[in-house]
């Protein structure tokens, strides 16, 4: 079996979900495992870096994993308590994390040559401020960025983040980044008390080279490359139903839109936003297929 061109490190988890008082469901989610899954689901070989319990909750992302058609040779199971976000509120957003599951990824138990097959490597959210898993995450960015590899991160700003983490963390991921992408929200944690413009000069001063994926909700994508250029992509209408992983899918059509035969950056940021429109029109966190992403470029006439 080839390995994966496309590998995403991090965390999986499930979010116990309180919808009516007293009634909780749950999830498997997690913003990296969410990519890896969407850019699988897009057509690119890919695989997820991380570990998962072993009881009925990691069953439940190992099977969706699979279904998915990712590359399960990577996928560390654990006998440790599974990561879980319990939410007791989503409007406004409440939330918090147990388990340490995820804590026990051990980077030297990766298949043999994944590094030398690999195009491309994803970090994002709260695995980079959970350690030990975090300094081991940093370190791998590092050395996969040394070997010659697309770098891309997502904070996707969590509370678990700190001062710490804004000081050392975040600088040293943002410098080691070759596609960056931010919500407004994340800019306004990230970077409190600064306005867009100000933090987005913030950012780039971290990075010079970067290509940066800002992403405004209902109000689209901007584009900035390192040569200067903005380019502006509306958001797709479409009858949400929730917005629960729709960063995540857009981050996955942005990262598969450059491995796959998608041509010119107006091109791409289109297939990035159709991703977090279908995302944003299924309940979860959704994964598009491609021929989903496709359909809906094509009866908007765009494909």
């Amino acid at each position: 079996m080839s390995l994966p061109r496309a590998m995403v490190f991090g965390e999986a988890l499930t979010d116990i979900v309180q919808g009516v008082p007293g009634q909780w469901q749950g999830f498997p989610g997690g913003a990296p495992w969410n990519v890896a899954r969407g850019l699988a689901r897009l057509g690119v070989r890919s695989a997820f870096g991380g570990s998962i319990s072993c009881d009925s909750l990691g069953d439940e992302i190992a099977w969706q994993s699979e279904t998915a058609g990712l590359d399960l040779r990577f996928l560390q199971r654990v006998d440790a308590d599974p990561l879980v976000a319990i939410v007791p509120s989503s409007r406004p957003p409440r939330y918090f994390f147990a388990g340490e599951a995820d804590l026990h990824f051990d980077p030297s138990q990766l298949p043999e040559g994944w590094l030398g097959a690999a195009q491309l490597c994803h970090f994002s959210c709260i695995s980079l401020a959970r350690e030990p898993l975090a300094a081991r995450l940093v370190a791998l960015a590092e050395r996969a960025k040394a070997a010659g590899k697309v770098i891309s991160y997502d904070p996707n700003w969590r509370n678990l983040m700190d001062e710490r983490y804004r000081r050392d963390t975040f600088p040293r991921m943002v410098a080691l980044a070759d596609d960056l992408k931010l919500s407004d929200e994340d800019l306004k944690h990230i970077y409190p008390g600064l306005d867009e413009a100000q933090a987005l000069a913030e950012l780039r001063q971290l990075n010079p080279l970067a290509q940066i994926l800002f992403t405004r909700g209902e109000k689209g994508l901007v584009l900035y490359t390192p040569e200067g250029q903005v380019y502006q992509q509306a958001a797709i209408a479409v009858d949400v139903v929730d917005t629960v992983g729709a960063g995540d899918a857009c981050m996955a059509g942005w990262l598969a839109s450059g491995l796959l035969d998608i041509q010119g950056l107006p091109e791409r940021l289109r297939f990035a936003a159709a991703c977090a429109s279908i995302s944003c029109r299924n309940a979860g966190a959704y994964a598009p297929a491609r021929v989903d992403v496709e359909a809906l470029l094509e009866q908007l006439g765009q494909a």
